[in-house]
């Protein structure tokens, strides 16, 4: 901002000092402006101008103060002096910042008689919009960015930006997208990413994903270095249930090293199981785990658990599911511990951690109990499998399958010479 000050400030000065015309560069895109008449160039008068030329020498050393009171001091009487005079008190408050309502007043009074000379006239209208966009009269500044179009032939890319953000600002978010539109074209083979961002949050607010989503599409190669683009697609994909999208877009995402948030990695991993590829997900959790990027704690430790449950590394899953049941102290956890410990044949571990879920007071203690007397039994421990089979034949709804063992339990331990 203080650079376009300082610049408009040099252009004025060079108006009073050479006393001749400042000619504008019109370029080739800015048909309208060749259009359109000049307008005459006016010079201050001479009592005036010497002020002026006071002012701007305080200015030049740095005494902004000091140049504004040399020209709040001075009162012409020329309608065209007015308004050059208001314009440099306008520019003189500008450049100190810190008097929106001061600025606006003095650029308005440079601009409404519309007599400046050309250059002066856009900056002004160009610089009043920009100070009430500031100030968020998003309504007056919409309205001298179209004047300052209007009366000077030129559109830009910054310009349009700031006209999609006054709408957005104004909750009018269907107008966004034309001006957002505008903007794009402007800035041509340099491209820009705020228009982007206004059409993505213009639909987003909207609810139109689907439009939403081919705008991400489209920005997401013009800008693949920026990982935020590669962390909002998918979130998009997930709105619409595209997740075969959401998970490659992700997934792209993570090798690109874009992931760097615990829940992005956990929707990553989600998806991965979603997708069929549990092995993933729990390789991805396991690590960042590990890292400390996500937090181990118990929801994150039975989400890992059951990642590598389904991808059948059963003994890795009662590993987590031990340090589940040692966060928690649920017999539940317990309880599964010890069922894949002796899936996996980990009888001598699996036997603890089924009677450690009993003490706890899990529900269906028959299975348990059964399932204890089986693990004694391969371990042929015959007496300590019949004393469990015993307990589990108490149960109503493991009665008849428990007999069953207990017969194949004494017939084993007699024929090997075991007293039970």
């Amino acid at each position: 901002m203080l650079k376009k000050l300082s610049t408009s400030l040099v252009i004025a000065a060079s108006l009073l000092i050479a006393q001749a015309p400042f000619a504008d560069v019109v370029n080739a895109a800015e048909a309208k402006a060749e259009k359109k008449k000049k307008r005459p160039t006016q010079l201050v008068g001479p009592r005036v101008g010497k002020k002026v030329q006071k002012a701007f020498e305080a200015y030049s050393a740095d005494d902004i103060p000091g140049a504004l009171a040399i020209l709040l001091e001075i009162e012409p009487s020329k309608a065209y002096d007015k308004a050059y005079v208001a314009r440099f008190i306008g520019v003189m408050y500008a450049t100190l910042g810190d008097n929106d309502a001061k600025t606006i007043e003095w650029l308005t009074k440079a601009v409404e008689p519309d007599l400046l000379n050309e250059v002066d006239h856009g900056e002004s209208l160009k610089l009043l919009a920009d100070i009430q966009m500031q100030s968020k009269d998003y309504k007056s500044a919409l309205k001298n960015y179209y004047a300052w179009m209007e009366f000077t032939g030129k559109e830009d890319g910054p310009t349009y930006v700031k006209v999609a953000n006054a709408y957005y600002s104004l909750k009018q978010l269907d107008k966004v997208i034309v001006p957002a539109d505008k903007a794009i074209a402007a800035f041509g083979d340099k491209p820009n990413q705020n228009p982007y961002v206004l059409k993505v949050t213009s639909y987003y607010e909207r609810k139109k994903y689907k439009e939403a989503i081919e705008v991400l599409e489209t920005v997401i190669q013009l800008f693949p270095e920026n990982k935020q683009w590669w962390t909002q697609l998918p979130m998009f994909y997930l709105l619409v249930e595209n997740y075969d999208k959401a998970t490659q877009t992700l997934d792209m995402a993570y090798k690109l090293g874009h992931l760097d948030k615990e829940g992005q990695i956990k929707t990553l991993a989600s998806l991965y199981s979603q997708s069929g590829v549990p092995y993933k997900s729990a390789r991805l959790l396991e690590k960042h785990i590990a890292s400390g990027l996500v937090k181990r704690d118990d929801k994150n430790i039975a989400t890992l658990a059951n990642a590598w449950h389904s991808a059948q590394h059963v003994s890795k899953a009662a590993n987590y599911y031990g340090e589940l049941a040692k966060m928690t102290n649920s017999a539940k956890h317990y309880r599964k511990q010890g069922m894949l410990l002796k899936q996996d044949e980990q009888f001598a571990k699996a036997i603890p951690a089924l009677n450690k879920a009993i003490e706890l007071g899990i529900k269906n203690q028959g299975r348990i109990q059964m399932s204890i007397a089986e693990s004694y039994f391969y371990l042929e421990k015959y007496k300590e499998a019949y004393a469990a089979i015993q307990k589990a034949m108490k149960e109503p709804g493991t009665r008849k399958s428990a007999k069953s063992w207990k017969s194949f339990i004494v017939d084993t331990a007699k024929r090997k010479n075991v007293n039970i």
